[in-house]
């Protein structure tokens, strides 16, 4: 991670002043002082400021249910984030791997840990998200082929990857997909001549959402690391 960033996140500091400090020339880095505040450090450097040898706070990864009407985003904007449901410290340190729109309910994952969540949202990686779909009209009967093979998204040049569609009723499905374009569900349906009515993620990877609508909880470590296979693939 960033200089600045370790700094953060293992002392009381601000980023502003975090920088100031790197600037003075207050930290080193494996004995080597530093002034850059983009310099990138890791656990196992030994990271000084002054005299005080710094060591990061563990990370934090935490599951919640988010409601409609809320917004993916640390602060409130024409809705409300969903951030006002967390009862932690240092909440602007967190953020979501995997965003969803405003209206989509369901199982959102929440961490200070970039390296974590970047491996669980690049496409590249094949992470599968289920998405519980309720549709404006019946789902024609070609949808599920077309959708194996990868949808043409408006403004897209390439097609989706690869996704699952479960039928569940006329009107009900249950889609596996492994990438996160911008509102891609709703593109996805729309390009087949369809509607999306509900949107809820009820998975990613292998954890389940148990949580109530507007609740949290923090992952257990063997949630946590649940994304190693997807990530070593």
């Amino acid at each position: 991670m960033r200089l600045d960033k370790f700094v953060c996140k293992s002392t009381e500091l601000t980023k502003i002043e975090a920088i100031q400090r790197i600037n003075l020339g207050e930290l080193s880095v494996n004995d080597q002082i530093t002034t850059n505040e983009a310099t990138q450090v890791h656990q196992n450097n030994t990271i000084m400021l002054n005299d005080v040898r710094l060591k990061a706070r563990d990370f934090r990864y935490i599951m919640m249910h988010k409601p409609a009407g809320t917004i993916c985003s640390n602060v409130d904007e024409a809705y409300p984030s969903l951030f006002n449901y967390l009862d932690v410290d240092k909440v602007s340190e967190l953020h979501i791997a995997g965003r969803l729109d405003v209206d989509t309910t369901g199982l959102v994952l929440i961490t200070d840990d970039g390296h974590w969540s970047f491996n669980i949202t690049l496409p590249t990686k094949r992470c599968n998200k289920i998405y519980h779909v309720n549709l404006a009209n019946n789902i024609a009967g070609d949808v599920v082929s077309k959708f194996e093979k990868g949808i043409k998204l408006q403004g897209e040049q390439q097609l989706t990857l690869p996704a699952i569609l479960k039928v569940i009723t006329s009107k009900e499905v249950l889609l596996t997909i492994t990438e996160g374009k911008f509102h891609q569900v709703k593109r996805m349906f729309a390009a087949v001549g369809n509607r999306v009515v509900s949107l809820h993620r009820e998975k990613i990877g292998d954890i389940y959402l148990d949580v109530e609508l507007g609740q949290w909880r923090y992952l257990t470590n063997e949630e946590v690391h649940s994304f190693t296979k997807v990530i070593n693939l």
